[in-house]
């Protein structure tokens, strides 16, 4: 080979590793820009994922879940002997985002179709805020309207699960058992009691949201609660009252068994309870009871020791102090003795019992009862008595026949108890309660004899006084009725009355105690137009007790042939 022919070889030898080099240069250029882009690739994914993982702390979380935010979990509430009274169901609601409505319109039309309750207008403005990703379309509706909704195929339309509140015995224990918002949480009733002591900090812990929980358990019965219900209902028809109301207490414990307050309302619908006459009677309301009082006067007056069963007092003529003058409906106009001043309902002689006791003591007893407090229970409803400042002689005497102070009926019921139970006062409650829990409440406030004297004069006041109709044979009813005129304007109605009968039974052992209320009842033919208390709430009391004294275990015994047989005492 020639010198020429060896370097045109080196020349294409060299030309080659030119070539190699330069696409060995392309390709590494060419990897790197790969690797950059995947790293950048990476970069903005991990960005990305970084930036939501911030969003799902935030707001929109909520906006991801909307029932974990309003889907608050009840326990079940029951009766004293496990009947469901209130419990929750899983409903669907629907829901929005605006962001992804393509057509308003279209989606309004759509919508009110299927839920033509709903307001087209306001929809439509919720609908259009554009910045907003979550509203409410319609919260608890039905299967059926889900279903519909959901073939309508309406793009940013959603469901979510929330828990519904539902009240299976309806109106029967409304008044107890409360309701609950839209949210599920409590606003009234043992309802708003279970939010306020612990229910309430479970959910705002954001704890007890969809886990099932420990039933509730009350004290009342609810076929006790049905029963005085029925014959409350029947006496305000009956009777053509305006309203009634009653309350049965274990007299031993405190426990509140059954209470009616009518009219009433479904708490299955909540917005019936704000009419103005569904208030709750027995806690909330405030009246003058009238002669139903006179049986806390009488215990103060026995209990002093300045009045025994055998004082007597004159009645002949009625009591003038000042420009008042008080006097007796249907006077005997005679002296008469106490248990003659009780079975009478004598306005003089118990103005007299009054006297002798004096003021200041007689404000000190109603105190010791608790006259001069607001009443506390569970339920978060109640109203404050109302007791004059200042007493004159003419106040005392009004108060001890039930008329110028006003107190919640319940209150007098509890009161009443402690009449017959041996003299304890016990604090109400509306949930079971022990022996060792009622012997730490109990307070003394009469003596036991001064008790076993109250229950003679009830029992010989259904035998032979004003409460002869609330007689049941076998079950010794004792009880003391009340006719208060209402005050109407400023003034003392004289077609207008509130009548109360407070009753105990049996009163040789007592177990409960039963308080009926009327209100405005009328007279008619079957009481010869007489609309006192011995003629409809007495009798209404009878019916109740013969319907719940089997109920609640109460058996029959053979009554004594009068009120003086009830106990070892003679006058």
């Amino acid at each position: 080979m020639s010198v020429r022919e060896d370097l045109e070889a080196g020349q294409r030898q060299s030309r080659r590793h030119d070539r190699a080099a330069k696409v060995e240069k392309r390709m590494r250029g060419r990897l790197l820009l790969a690797k950059i882009a995947f790293v950048c690739l990476y970069g903005v994914i991990i960005v990305r994922l970084a930036m939501l993982a911030e969003m799902q702390t935030g707001p929109l979380a909520r906006h991801l879940d909307p029932g974990e935010a309003v889907s608050h979990a009840r326990p079940e509430i029951l009766d004293r002997n496990g009947v469901v009274l209130a419990s929750d169901i899983m409903v669907p609601s629907a829901y929005a985002d605006p962001k992804r409505i393509i057509d308003v319109d279209e989606a309004v039309e759509k919508i009110t179709a299927v839920l033509p309750g709903l307001d087209g207008r306001a929809l439509r403005t919720s609908l259009s805020q554009k910045d907003k990703r979550f509203v409410w379309v319609k919260r608890e509706i039905t299967p059926r309207q889900r279903a519909a909704l959901h073939r309508a195929g309406i793009p940013g339309l959603g469901f979510v699960q929330e828990n519904q509140r539902v009240y299976p015995a309806g109106r029967t224990a409304a008044h107890i058992v409360g309701f609950v918002n839209i949210d599920n949480l409590g606003i009234a009733g043992i309802e708003k009691h279970l939010d306020d002591t612990w229910l309430g900090a479970l959910h705002a812990a954001g704890l007890a949201r969809t886990q099932k929980l420990e039933p509730v358990r009350l004290s009342l019965d609810l076929r006790v609660q049905h029963a005085m219900r029925d014959e409350i209902q029947a006496s305000i028809e009956e009777f053509e009252a305006v309203a009634g109301a009653g309350t049965v207490i274990d007299v031993r414990t405190g426990e509140v068994v059954a209470m009616v307050s009518l009219p009433d309302f479904d708490p299955n619908v909540p917005a019936e309870a704000l009419e103005p006459d569904r208030i709750n009677r027995l806690t909330t309301g405030v009246y003058e009871l009238g002669s139903a009082f006179k049986a806390f006067t009488t215990a103060m007056a026995l209990d002093s020791g300045k009045v025994t069963l055998q004082s007597s007092f004159d009645a002949r003529n009625p009591i003038r102090v000042g420009r008042f003058t008080i006097g007796d409906y249907h006077g005997e106009h005679r002296w008469l003795t106490v248990p003659e001043v009780f079975i009478h309902s004598s306005n003089i002689g118990t103005a007299y019992m009054a006297r002798a006791v004096g003021i200041e003591s007689h404000q000190q007893f109603l105190r010791k009862l608790g006259f001069y407090d607001r009443i506390v229970t569970e339920l978060p409803e109640s109203g404050a008595p109302s007791i004059p400042r200042k007493w004159a002689e003419v106040t005392q005497m009004t108060i001890s026949f039930g008329h110028g102070l006003s107190v919640p009926p319940m209150q007098a019921a509890v009161a009443g108890a402690a009449l017959v139970n041996g003299g304890r006062l016990i604090p109400p409650t509306f949930l079971p309660r022990s022996r060792e829990q009622v012997e730490q409440l109990a307070r003394q406030v009469i003596s036991e004899k001064t008790s076993a004297e109250m229950r003679y004069l009830m029992r010989l006041n259904v035998v032979k006084g004003s409460g002869k109709k609330a007689d049941v044979p076998g079950y010794s009813v004792g009880g003391k009725t009340g006719t208060a005129e209402k005050v109407v304007d400023g003034r003392y109605s004289g077609n207008k009355v509130l009548n109360t009968f407070l009753s105990t039974f049996p009163t040789t052992d007592p177990r409960y105690l039963v308080m009926v209320m009327l209100d405005e009842p009328k007279g008619n033919k079957e009481t010869y137009g007489y609309r006192t208390a011995g003629w409809n709430t007495a009798p209404t009391t009878g019916r109740i007790v013969r319907r719940i004294a089997p109920l609640l275990g109460v058996p029959p015994q053979i009554a004594p042939a009068d009120g003086e047989a009830a106990v070892s005492v003679s006058y």
